[in-house]
């Protein structure tokens, strides 16, 4: 359903969307306080899953594993732990990948991973590890029954040889089981729609997730993903801003929203949305797109928003 012409871009959208975010593990106690109030805000949307990265070099191990068990004990939703193939032996990585298990989680995000600082940028497999992706997922499936998603590059990602290249080896994560793959963000919907056709007539069928990154600093976006394509007119839209953040934040979100409408138009439904822990322009853009939590059930004898005595 899309907006009668002449009408608002986001008028009367049902809402029939689903969506999951991605959160990172807190460093500090009052990093950890923002991320349990994102958590807190956006649940009531019902995501369909919301993953918890990994840092470089397996870093953020322990705080990432702390992170996603709380999730399982406090609250209702559906954990996707990150788990990469950096500085690790596949033995270390099965017993991370137990742990998950025994704490309750099903789902995991299986990545290579980034090179760890000082290693110039470069992936070396650990000599008993993981060689990418692909064979990561292979060992997860043989270990556990979990449901893996996996990253996918609409631009192509930056070590890769070709487009057909990293194509084929998203074909290798998907066959070796992955159930289904989120996109790097991207910021033209002609860049999605286009790589979706190249992935299905490559055989891949699986659901292919677009990630969602409201921009409010195409310095950072830049500097953590110099393969993505940031339109002039996004440049000159942000140019000025630097010493505006509430008037930036505001702007990021109604691009991001107009965005996922284009994608919307195109026939997506599920949207994964890259939050850095804050809650804010996620619920914003779901809101715009017409996802709404449901109602709170009503306790027979009083009245709606009436407290329980």
């Amino acid at each position: 359903m899309n907006p009668p012409p002449g009408a608002p871009v986001f008028a009367d959208l049902p809402g029939d969307i689903r969506v999951s975010f991605e959160f990172f593990p807190p460093r500090t106690e009052a990093m950890q306080s923002q991320l349990w109030q994102a958590i807190e805000a956006l649940a009531p949307l019902a995501p369909s899953f919301v993953s918890v990265t990994y840092g470089a070099g397996g870093s953020t191990r322990e705080r990432t594993h702390a992170t996603v068990a709380r999730i399982v004990r406090e609250t209702a939703l559906t954990p996707a732990a990150h788990l990469t193939c950096v500085g690790a032996s596949r033995a270390e990585i099965a017993e991370v990948a137990e742990q998950y298990w025994q704490a309750g989680v099903r789902e995991i995000v299986a990545l290579r991973g980034d090179p760890p600082s000082g290693a110039g940028g470069v992936f070396a497999p650990h000599p008993e590890g993981y060689a990418d992706a692909a064979a990561l997922v292979a060992g997860l499936r043989h270990q556990r029954p979990f449901a893996i998603s996996v990253a996918a590059y609409p631009e192509v990602h930056p070590e890769a040889a070709s487009g057909a290249a990293d194509l084929d080896h998203l074909k290798r994560k998907i066959d070796a089981g992955a159930a289904r793959a989120i996109t790097q963000y991207f910021f033209s919907p002609d860049v999605y729609f286009r790589f979706l056709d190249k992935a299905r007539a490559a055989g891949i069928s699986v659901p292919i997730i677009p990630g969602i990154m409201p921009v409010t600093n195409l310095s950072a976006i830049r500097r953590m993903s110099p393969n993505t394509t940031i339109p002039a007119w996004m440049e000159r839209l942000f140019a000025g801003l630097d010493g505006h953040p509430g008037s930036r934040e505001l702007i990021a979100a109604h691009v991001a929203a107009d965005f996922c409408c284009a994608l919307y138009a195109g026939g997506v439904r599920d949207f994964h949305f890259y939050t850095l822990n804050r809650a804010e322009q996620a619920y914003a853009i779901c809101h715009m797109l017409g996802l709404r939590p449901p109602p709170a059930p009503v306790t027979p004898g009083l009245e709606p928003g009436e407290k329980v005595p």
